[in-house]
């Protein structure tokens, strides 16, 4: 009979354990809304890199995260939700891009707060948005239109290049 509490004390532990990490899971990847919090919508050209959960932040400091990410049939944008915690108050005028941590990193949503005296209203709509940076496309844009872009502005300041 010992046995069996045991195994019974054992399992018990087993599945506490288990739903301590769905909790602190769910939370960290913005499955869960925060109580003080509130939501904010942009529309982005390109959502490419980010997801539900991704971080929203300014000036380097998570401020929220994303928790929701649709395609809008009407515009061809992504639309995004933001939720932000309650003491960030934003000006009317800020600007909402995504960033790239790096070459290898992730991407992230970063807020640029403006200068105007209005705050957004929860619900609000973040009209200045930048979408995500491809960098093969930029990569493409230098390697290809470097040689060209010199050659031209070689031809329009005057100057000839001697044929070989």
């Amino acid at each position: 009979m010992a046995e069996n509490r045991a195994e019974v004390l054992a399992g018990a532990g087993v599945l506490a354990v288990a739903a301590g990490f769905f909790l602190y899971a769910a939370q960290g990847s913005g499955l869960t809304r925060e109580a003080d919090s509130y939501a904010l919508t942009a529309s982005f050209r390109s959502a490419e890199g980010i997801n539900v959960g991704s971080d929203v932040r300014l000036a380097g400091v998570k401020v929220g995260s994303i928790t929701a990410l649709s395609l809008n049939p009407t515009t061809y944008f992504a639309d995004a939700v933001v939720e932000l915690k309650n003491d960030i108050m934003l000006p009317t005028d800020s600007a909402i891009l995504i960033s790239s941590e790096g070459l290898l990193g992730g991407n992230f949503v970063e807020i640029i707060p403006g200068g105007a005296l209005e705050n957004l209203e929860p619900g609000a709509e973040i009209e200045d948005t930048q979408g995500a940076v491809s960098l093969i496309t930029l990569l493409m844009k230098f390697v290809g239109g470097d040689s060209a872009d010199a050659a031209s502005a070689d031809t329009a300041s005057g100057s000839e290049v001697p044929a070989p």
